[in-house]
């Protein structure tokens, strides 16, 4: 075989090691992406499971205060109800919004506060926002160095043909970007 005809083989035999490593290395990536996604979802479940004993636990206090309540359990059923990242990213910022809302609630009421039960649940959702807040710091890292390899020559071409999309962050919304009003009449 003339000298050509190897360094053809070569040339193909070396772009077919580049293909296949390019593409596992995109595997690997969205695999990461898509885990530290079911991290940050089972905080946001956690969350989400939290927040009724919190309601039933304030309702004793407030009873007057329906139209809180219904808001703060209408966020959580919205949100368990989510069938895609995309929308739990979503909700989970309103879902943050009404438990804000009902937190805030919990101020008139200074027998409430010092419930050791509300204490706990307290606690325990603001451990669990906590570890949403580094989840999602880690996840948006993720989804960076993943976005970066599917768009950045020549991966991105591996990517075109492997059919790997661009992931969504995890953002904020509009409202939750908003300075929180605070007042002490």
């Amino acid at each position: 075989m003339p000298i050509w005809g190897w360094i053809i083989i070569g040339v193909v035999v070396l772009l077919l090691i580049w293909y296949f490593g390019t593409y596992n290395s995109l595997v690997q990536l969205r695999n990461r992406k898509d885990d530290q996604w079911a991290q940050i979802d089972v905080q946001l479940k956690r969350r989400a499971d939290l927040i009724p004993n919190l309601v039933e636990t304030v309702k004793g206090y407030a009873k007057h205060e329906k139209g809180t309540f219904e808001d703060v359990v209408k966020a959580r059923n919205n949100f368990i109800n989510a069938s895609t990242p995309e929308e739990e990213m979503s909700l989970s910022g309103e879902l943050t919004k009404a438990v804000g809302k009902l937190f805030a609630l919990t101020e008139s009421y200074p027998e409430l506060k010092a419930n050791e039960n509300f204490l706990s649940l307290q606690a325990d959702l603001k451990e669990a926002e906590d570890k949403i807040s580094t989840m999602r710091q880690f996840y948006n890292d993720t989804v960076l160095t993943y976005n970066n390899k599917v768009q950045m020559i020549p991966s991105n071409i591996v990517a075109n043909i492997g059919g790997f999309k661009i992931a969504p962050y995890f953002e904020v919304s509009g409202e939750e970007r908003e300075v929180p009003k605070v007042s002490f009449e």
